[in-house]
């Protein structure tokens, strides 16, 4: 029974974090960009767009070590951890190499290896994801400044009930229109062992790209009980297509 709930609410998570990947972009730096209240959130959402397609010009590789931990405290308590090597490549995409797992097997085989893997399998098909207006609603509702930079934020409404879309706010950098903060759930729900997803996400500048600096999760499970999922990135190594 717990092995098979996992199964499936693994399954459902994995939906719900991959597509923070997905859509959270790489993104050359532009000094020249304006500041908060010049721009409509069309404008800003065209400005996003611009710097997605200069990001597939622009970078040709990337190293980092990922850290997985998800705990779950419920009908039992667990927890797990992962770290994971992925290498970016423009001409091939990513791989991934889990360097080190510990903990509830149950969980690494249900939830961590299938958030590395399905990552992979969810890029096919960017489209269904990308942070646009054929797939989302704007509404600039803000600004304010993040680690001392101007930051634009965006109310984002899903224009379908899609398990790979959702709604929530979103922080776009002034300058380099980078998406560098986001408190999102899920449009519709992943999986039924799944009541509510929070997702927060946050990226960092590694040379002069945003790369994901971490996501956590807090997902209540539908029969009882909480899990946290975190994923943090670190030890970046950049190789532009411009050096």
């Amino acid at each position: 029974m717990i092995g098979a709930m996992f199964f499936r609410w693994g399954r459902g998570l994995v939906c719900a974090i991959a597509f923070v990947y997905l859509t959270s972009g790489v993104w050359p730096q532009n000094a020249a960009a304006g500041s908060p209240g010049t721009l409509s959130a069309i404008e800003i959402v065209e400005q996003m767009q611009r710097y997605n397609r200069a990001q597939i010009e622009g970078l040709k590789h990337y190293e980092a070590l990922r850290h997985y931990h998800v705990e779950y405290r419920g009908l039992t308590t667990l927890d797990a951890k992962m770290d994971v090597e992925v290498k970016y490549d423009a001409a091939t995409g990513k791989s991934f190499r889990i360097v080190s797992q510990s903990g509830s097997s149950l969980l690494c085989n249900k939830v961590l290896k299938r958030a590395v893997d399905s990552e992979k399998e969810a890029a096919q098909d960017k489209g269904a994801t990308a942070l646009n207006p054929a797939n989302y609603r704007f509404l600039l509702s803000g600004s304010e400044s993040l680690g001392g930079r101007p930051a634009y934020i965006l109310d984002v409404t899903p224009l379908t009930a899609s398990k790979f879309l959702y709604r929530g706010k979103i922080w776009v950098d002034a300058m380099d229109f980078a998406l560098v903060k986001m408190e999102t759930e899920p449009a519709k729900s992943p999986s039924f062992w799944i009541s509510r997803t929070l997702i927060h996400y946050s990226s960092a500048k590694a040379g002069a790209f945003w790369l994901p600096h971490e996501v956590r999760s807090e997902t209540k499970v539908r029969i009882g009980g909480t899990a946290m999922l975190t994923i943090d990135n670190e030890s970046y190594k950049v190789v532009s297509n411009f050096q």
